[in-house]
């Protein structure tokens, strides 16, 4: 990355580009879960109450995550990114992650102990740099829909990911256009 960031020449900057495609790129499924509440759980309980809470969720999301084929990349703060082959996958994870946190509210924690969450997935080509980081449009899209848009309990998922699941396997949701950086882009918002 650094040779393709001082190189001045054209023809070798594509070359220096191509290497690190065939190196890092892949085409993958992206899952971003965002914790909701922050602002309110904070000033209400404290931040050490909220940093409580982003352990639970980091204990248990990668063990749902592995269980439909994908894995945790990284946690920042209260997101958990990840990984999968295909959106089938990370659309049956960001259910399930959803339906465990959710599990919470009928157990005998109260209101203020239940973690609130939302998801946003996308398809597409991406830098997989070792095993804690990933760069690319997938990534950037699926972050601003499940932090940015998403409202708890809801995944959004980009009509591109979503034409890759098994029409069987497709949950009817609500068709909608958002926008990601000045781009409108076609989502189903399921929840």
């Amino acid at each position: 990355m650094t040779l393709y960031a001082w190189e001045q020449d054209g023809v070798k900057r594509r070359a220096i580009e191509q290497q690190l495609w065939d190196t890092f790129g892949q085409q993958a499924s992206v899952l971003v879960l965002d914790m909701v509440g922050f602002t309110r759980s904070t000033v209400e309980r404290g931040i050490v109450h909220y940093l409580a809470l982003i352990n639970r969720m980091r204990q248990r999301s990668p063990a749902i995550i592995e269980a439909h084929g994908g894995r945790v990349v990284k946690f920042e703060a209260d997101n958990c990114f990840a990984v999968f082959k295909e959106p089938a996958l990370a659309l049956q994870a960001a259910t399930a992650l959803l339906e465990a946190l959710g599990a919470e509210r009928t157990s005998s924690m109260g209101k203020e102990d239940v973690i609130g969450a939302s998801c946003g997935i996308d398809y597409g080509d991406l830098l997989l740099i070792g095993e804690h980081d990933f760069f690319g449009a997938p990534v950037n899209r699926a972050s601003k829909l499940g932090e940015d848009l998403a409202r708890p309990g809801q995944i959004l998922i980009t009509e591109e990911a979503l034409s890759r699941v098994p029409e069987q396997q497709r949950p009817a949701g609500v068709s909608m256009s958002v926008d990601v950086g000045g781009t409108s882009i076609p989502v189903v918002c399921l929840g």
